[in-house]
């Protein structure tokens, strides 16, 4: 008997065959429950206050209310319901904008239906996602920025060196791969190991160095110097 909890949706995003496509494939995973959907963010606190979802996936380009404002008024009124931002953009500023409203994750449309799974438990419990597309664009840009303020947080004389006292070589390999915007996949085809393989690897990484998602693992990995972005 599967005792994972259920973890209920609600699907915002103004392209319908979109939105049912997305349906579909959250309909054939037993751990969701897809509650209600609608057209534009101007729909989302009502929805979410009738059926007070666990994850709203939210388009972020509708017309009369965007994706970003509607996340504002959701993290503001209701904080226990996660957002997850579905987007055409790539750009760091659309990122940056989202999340800094309050979204737990952003993912570009083109994502194949096993990252949009994951995605959704990974938010769910807490943690954050990042379409692997848009990590290397990202963490390019907080490290230019960090370096260009009188700041600490990132000390731009850190010397890159593999966290070999933590990690093991194929690991460091593996963090790397992630930062470059690498998916399981793209991880997998690069090093020329299974993709479950690397799901393995992934998992020790976040154990070793203490961290709950990828993202939270590439910043660490960048405040040390332990990866190269170029």
């Amino acid at each position: 008997m599967n005792s994972e909890k259920t973890i209920s949706i609600v699907l915002i995003d103004d392209h319908k065959l979109f939105r049912e496509g997305v349906k579909r494939i959250l309909e054939f995973e037993p751990a969701f429950n897809v509650l209600a959907e609608g057209s534009d963010g101007s729909e989302a606190s009502k929805l979410v206050r009738e059926n007070e979802p666990d994850v709203v996936l939210m388009d972020i380009n509708m017309p009369d209310m965007n994706g970003v404002e509607a996340t504002a008024n959701l993290v503001k009124y209701f904080p226990n319901t996660k957002v997850i931002i579905l987007s055409i953009h790539d750009d760091e500023s659309y990122v940056t904008h989202a999340l800094t409203t309050g979204a737990q994750g952003y993912l570009l449309k083109e994502m194949d239906s096993d990252s949009l799974i994951e995605a959704i438990k990974v938010v769910n419990d807490g943690g954050s996602y990042l379409h692997p597309k848009v990590t290397h664009n990202l963490v390019r840009e907080y490290r230019r920025l960090a370096q260009s303020k009188t700041t600490n947080v990132i000390d731009s004389s850190i010397e890159y060196t593999k966290p070999l006292h933590i990690l093991t070589n194929r690991e460091c390999q593996v963090l790397q791969l992630i930062a470059d915007g690498k998916s399981n996949r793209g991880v997998s085809e690069s090093l020329y190991i299974s993709e479950k393989t690397v799901k393995n690897h992934v998992s020790n990484i976040l154990q070793k160095i203490n961290v709950n998602d990828r993202t939270q693992a590439v910043v660490m990995a960048i405040r040390n110097g332990w990866v190269e972005v170029l």
